[in-house]
């Protein structure tokens, strides 16, 4: 007990209020207040195995079309802004869920929003598979022939990689949802 007048503070701000105070806004003050979980359960699950899946495939896709000369065929600028702009959205999607952002940003129906999203990219991607698919031929008696149609084929492949994540954020979405009156209703 002689020791507890001591212990006592009687400070009123954060612990890290003195460094911001005396202007030494250090790294490691920022670090300690920044709490990163990951959800390991979210890993194995199918709809992560899908979206690795779209991120590694459609990493590919983009590639290949943008090692060729994709202005022979003017489709293709479509087909690249497609890619590379549902290879980011999907980048960032994941590292989200990863990481619990939806967990924070309670004010957001992420069931909804995700199978949207994963509607709206299977819908773009079919319409950029076809483009990319369309405009093989002229690239016929090229150099690049192979890397355009192996970019068809992974667009495919990432459509269908989307098409099945849009059924299974659709379940998702569709689900129980947890409503304790369907639950406990005897039969």
């Amino acid at each position: 007990m002689t020791d507890f007048p001591s212990k006592v503070t009687t400070e009123t701000g954060s612990p890290n209020s003195q460094n911001t105070q005396q202007g030494g806004n250090s790294l490691r003050g920022l670090a300690s207040n920044v709490t990163t979980s990951m959800d390991m359960s979210f890993i194995r699950s199918i709809p992560s195995i899908l979206m690795m899946a779209q991120i590694l495939l459609g990493l590919l896709h983009w590639t290949l079309i943008a090692s060729s000369h994709y202005m022979w065929a003017p489709a293709n600028g479509w087909v690249l802004f497609v890619a590379i702009t549902f290879w980011l959205l999907t980048s960032i999607l994941f590292i989200m869920i990863l990481f619990g952002a939806q967990r924070r940003l309670t004010g957001v129906p992420w069931p909804l929003t995700v199978m949207v999203y994963h509607g709206v990219a299977t819908f773009l991607y079919l319409t950029a598979f076809l483009a990319n698919a369309a405009s093989v031929q002229p690239f016929y008696y090229s150099y690049f022939f192979g890397h355009m149609a192996a970019a068809a084929f992974f667009g495919a492949v990432v459509t269908v990689t989307y098409g099945i994540s849009a059924f299974f954020s659709y379940l998702d979405w569709k689900g129980d949802g947890g409503n304790a009156a369907t639950s406990t209703v005897p039969t």
